[in-house]
């Protein structure tokens, strides 16, 4: 009863139905696309969300993964640094570096270092954290570092809003932290037996998350949107019929 009192209501204010319609197409729109009005063009949002992941390998030139003869102790040492290699992937010239291969503004790139039992929070990296950042999560690009406790190992998990630059993130931090060791090595002339070998398992493997999320957010938007305008007109409608009931009372008692 109540449903079918509904929808006669809205069959009667069509128009307003229709100018709802059109509201909630308009915002499922912009809900997609950023409007210019000058000049008048549409920009599509950045909602996909895309990963690439990659793993390196912290070794010396005598394989201490390889070679038998090294005994534990090197092994441990080995995950230790490793450790530390994550903690300059996050902070200065190398998150820099990485921003210039991938060709995006290094205030955009999030760097995450490893977390340890010793550490098990962020410390004192150069990416701050800010409220803004909640609405700004689909267009930053991102890079968790994370080191394996047991092996000399770093996993490296890059997110962005298309594959291609996901993979070219976490490509680009072993590269970056590959060339900022070869630069050190050479400024302070350490040998070539005595520096220390990255050794990538593969390049990263993209793939995206959320694969037509544009469409799914575009129809969210149009039926909110629509049932509050649609609601509204309900509500509308018995306002004014209240109003005029009270008017026409009002012109009885007068009579």
């Amino acid at each position: 009863m109540a449903l079918g009192s509904r929808l006669w209501t809205l069959w009667r204010f069509q128009r307003f139905v229709l100018v709802s319609a059109l509201v909630a197409l308009l915002m499922a729109i912009w809900s997609i696309y950023s409007i210019s009005l000058m000049p008048p063009k549409l920009t599509p949002r950045s909602l996909r969300m895309a990963t690439a992941t990659t793993h390196v390998i912290v070794d010396t030139p005598t394989s201490t993964v390889l070679d038998l003869r090294q005994n534990s102790y090197d092994f441990d040492a080995m995950t230790q640094r490793a450790i530390v290699l994550g903690n300059v992937i996050a902070n200065g010239v190398v998150r820099e570096s990485i921003a210039r291969q991938a060709q995006i503004p290094p205030a955009a790139l999030r760097v995450t270092a490893p977390f340890t039992r010793k550490q098990p929070r962020v410390v004192g990296t150069d990416n701050p954290k800010r409220t803004s950042d909640i609405f700004a999560s689909m267009n930053q690009y991102r890079l968790n570092i994370q080191a394996n406790p047991s092996v000399p190992m770093l996993d490296i998990y890059a997110q962005a809003p298309n594959a291609k630059t996901a993979a070219i993130l976490a490509n680009s931090a072993v590269e970056a932290l590959r060339g900022y060791l070869a630069n050190l090595a050479m400024t302070q002339r350490i040998p070539a037996k005595n520096q220390l070998r990255l050794l990538q398992l593969g390049r990263a493997d993209s793939s995206v998350i959320n694969p037509g999320v544009e469409w799914q957010v575009a129809f969210v938007v149009f039926l909110i949107a629509f049932s509050l305008g649609c609601a509204s007109t309900i509500f509308g409608s018995r306002v004014l019929r209240g109003f005029r009931a009270a008017a026409l009372a009002d012109r009885r008692a007068a009579a």
